[in-house]
């Protein structure tokens, strides 16, 4: 393990000749919750980054030409740190220690040096590229903005360079995409845009924060290659953020590993996953499921920093897959979008076309594919979410699609879903309790309130909550917390189906294990069966007894998930397969082994 970074004394303004593009010394970052109650009324604060002890923040280096990863859990640290070089933090946070960029300390440079820096010199991309990017304005208009800023360019001038760009980051169609609006680019394209503006006034150094976290695995492994190669070809600097570390081994030189707001390890990227000093980075690299790993269950970052072996699964399986009954049976399911175009014209779009499968009690059905390949939209159909225009559903026997009145009513006490966002699908002025207790008060499950408050309590307790959560509402959670508690919801109704929408995609490793672990657990006390959608091939092996790879909303293949990923048959999954993040394997496969 590195040792912390010695503080330097330098005259203002002269960097070290040997002294890295940017070196962060003892930085310490807190927040001001507001006022202690009592007499006096002193501001209370949080502690995000660092100690409260001289020396005990965050050390750090980023050399020139290096790409160094910040990697933790959420609430780790990592974005603050990464936020604090250019004081993109709210007003209510307090930065101390030296951050040193070409010698001069950043904590005390004015509003308008820090405007002349960012996006000269130091620019930044965003994990959400939709909340980056004004839905307002143009592409085209985006990138011109910081080449006519910084750079001073005539208008026409910009947007010459701004279809060189777009072209760089090898977005199609550059010319016709400058006029387009963001809405109408798909996720992928929207993080080459955001990489793009970042690109445009050739910084020197990139923040890249969980820039792949929300992608499908194949446009994630389009996006990281296009980070290396703009990287190596700029001669750039990258901060990468991120809490996948099999994305950090395939694109760091140097990874430095935070928890709850402090440095537990740094050093060159090959000895943190080789041979790990401290505890906690050991459980990261353990805690992540892997495409070749036929564990029962996940470890999880407590357990494995104090040496425990991960708890067995509850109780066996209910039956056998022969044996277990059909619950959900689909034939020939299909679902077609209608579009106007002008006044008179209309275009159809098939989103879903002739998918077919069987889910059997107490198995899991993964539903894997790239971004618009049709997973969701076939899930949402089998909720009659939206109405399918082709096909047959039956459920335990009966049309899915004939029922209505009471009779559709009752089915949806039987089927319930888990949505991608924790923290969208949980009613914000709803307290916990209220949450739970509407859908059985809906169904008139109960005698009354107060055998619905037991109910819901015992849920609670069995996603791993305790009672005090019951009058909380959802800010006062972590995601993985709300996730639980999305999960609580959906069981509430004693459902026999659950289909979970990239229920753990928006969750950190360790999060995400816990929840794996409790859905097997669930599975297996309730004999629930999942539709398991996700674009993760590592978590749907985990996860998964069958396997449907959806592309063009058709079904490519299928099978018993374990022999289908071992010996795919068609081209599209080894392709899928072929861009999962395979840490430092994955780099000496690309690039040979490192020196």
């Amino acid at each position: 393990m590195d040792l912390p970074i010695p503080n330097i004394a330098l005259p203002a303004g002269l960097p070290h000749p040997d002294a890295p593009l940017l070196r962060i010394e003892d930085l310490r970052v807190r927040f001001r919750l507001g006022r202690e109650s009592g007499q006096g009324r002193q501001p209370r604060w949080g502690r995000a980054v660092g100690g409260e002890a001289p020396g005990s923040g965050v050390h750090l280096d980023i050399p020139a030409e290096t790409t160094v990863a910040l990697v933790g859990e959420s609430g780790s640290g990592k974005s603050v740190t990464a936020m604090s070089i250019l004081n993109l933090l709210p007003d209510n946070a307090e930065r101390s220690g030296r951050i040193l960029w070409d010698g001069r300390d950043l904590l005390g440079a004015t509003p308008a040096e820090l405007r002349a820096l960012r996006g000269r010199q130091i620019a930044c991309v965003f994990q959400d590229p939709m909340g980056s990017l004004n839905p307002v304005f143009t592409i085209g208009e985006q990138i011109v903005e910081p080449l006519r800023l910084h750079l001073g360019l005539g208008r026409g001038a910009a947007l010459v360079r701004a279809e060189e760009l777009l072209a760089e980051v090898g977005l199609p169609e550059p010319r016709r995409r400058l006029s387009a609006y963001p809405h109408e680019l798909s996720g992928g394209q929207q993080q080459r845009v955001m990489i793009a503006i970042a690109l445009a006034c050739e910084p020197r150094l990139l923040i890249a924060d969980e820039p792949t976290t929300a992608l499908d695995v194949t446009i994630q492994r389009q996006i990281l290659e296009l980070l290396e190669r703009v990287q190596r070809e700029r001669r750039m600097s990258l901060l990468f953020i991120s809490h996948d570390l099999g994305v950090v081994g395939e694109i760091a030189d140097r990874v430095v590993v935070m928890r709850h707001g402090q440095v537990r390890e740094q050093g060159p990227v090959e000895a943190i996953f080789t041979a790990p000093q401290d505890a906690y980075t050991r459980a990261l690299l353990a805690c992540r499921p892997a495409l070749d790993s036929d564990a029962p269950r996940l470890a999880v970052i407590d357990d494995h920093i104090a040496g425990r072996a991960p708890a067995p699964a509850r109780r066996p399986r209910l039956e056998s897959a022969d044996d277990a009954p059909v619950l959900i049976e689909a034939r020939g399911l299909g679902k077609t979008f209608s579009f106007r175009e002008g006044l008179f014209r209309r275009r159809e779009f098939q989103a879903v076309q002739e998918v077919s499968f069987r889910l059997r009690r107490g198995r899991t059905l993964g539903v894997v594919g790239e971004s618009g390949s049709g997973k969701t939209t076939m899930g949402l159909t089998l909720l009659r979410l939206h109405e399918a225009t082709a096909g047959q559903v039956l459920f335990d026997g009966e049309d899915l699609f004939t029922l209505q009145g009471p009779a559709r009513q009752a089915l949806r006490r039987r089927i319930q879903i888990v949505f991608q966002n924790p923290y969208a699908s949980l009613n914000p002025r709803f307290t916990i309790g209220q949450t739970l207790l509407e859908p059985m008060r809906i169904h008139a499950l109960g005698v009354d309130d107060r055998e619905r408050e037991g109910r819901a309590l015992a849920l609670l307790e069995r996603v791993g909550l305790d009672g005090t959560a019951f009058g909380k509402y959802p800010h006062e959670f972590s995601g993985g917390q709300r996730q639980r508690i999305a999960i609580a919801r959906a069981l509430t109704l004693s459902p026999e189906v659950l289909v979970l929408d990239e229920a753990v995609s928006a969750l950190d490793v360790s999060v995400q294990a816990q929840v794996l672990n409790l859905l097997k657990d669930l599975q297996d006390e309730l004999g629930l069966a999942y539709v398991f959608i996700s674009h993760d091939l590592a978590v749907v092996r985990f996860m998964a007894d069958e396997l449907l790879v959806m592309k063009d909303g058709r079904v490519v293949e299928q099978g018993e998930t374990r022999a289908l990923l071992a010996a795919p048959r068609q081209d599209y999954t080894r392709r899928l397969l072929a861009a999962v993040p395979r840490g430092l394997a994955g780099r000496a496969e690309r690039t040979g082994p490192m020196n």
